[in-house]
């Protein structure tokens, strides 16, 4: 597995990729299949193209990279204010487990660290193994502020369950700040 491992590289994502992560979205969620009640997000949208443009404009999208040098992963972010804001962490199946969702999100730290942001922020299920116990492993904690309640706000009104969600965020430490 390591040499398997070592043929695939994480890289900023470029235009052309954004019209094949929403595959990638969908091949990932069918994890939830194993999960009572998460079952739909196996079923539902991806984020569009429009959105992961966006992104990808911004600099604050990075893909896993395969063998044949297709995309075989994603973080999607957005900067808001000081903290980078994580939108999505999505690795297709055959990828899941090899660490490439830590290295993802190791990656939008760093890049805020090297931007002097103040945190990495997301919103994620609270009892999911691969979303909040995940986070929590690499260092994220509850947290809440204005932007992120309205953002569960909102999931909470595009169907999820009331309380399944929450806020966390990951401290950056920046050399140059206190």
């Amino acid at each position: 597995m390591a040499a398997e491992q070592s043929t695939h590289i994480i890289r900023l994502a470029r235009a052309q990729d954004a019209g094949l992560l929403p595959a990638i979205e969908q091949c990932a969620a069918q994890a939830f299949r194993a999960i009572e009640g998460l079952g739909w997000l196996a079923d539902a949208a991806s984020i569009s193209v429009e959105c992961h443009r966006q992104w990808i404009a911004l600099s604050t999208c990075w893909v896993v990279i395969g063998t044949h040098g297709q995309p075989q992963g994603f973080l999607s972010a957005e900067r808001y204010g000081d903290d980078l804001h994580i939108h999505e962490v999505s690795v297709a199946q055959p990828l899941q487990g090899q660490g490439w969702g830590r290295r993802l999100v190791e990656t939008a730290i760093h890049h805020a660290r090297t931007q002097q942001l103040r945190a990495v922020t997301l919103t994620t299920f609270k009892h999911v193994p691969w979303n909040a116990p995940f986070y929590r492993r690499l260092g994220f904690e509850p947290h809440t502020d204005q932007r992120l309640e309205n953002t569960l706000v909102n999931e909470y009104a595009q169907g999820f369950a009331p309380g399944s969600r929450c806020a966390m965020a990951y401290k950056v430490v920046c050399p140059n700040r206190s």
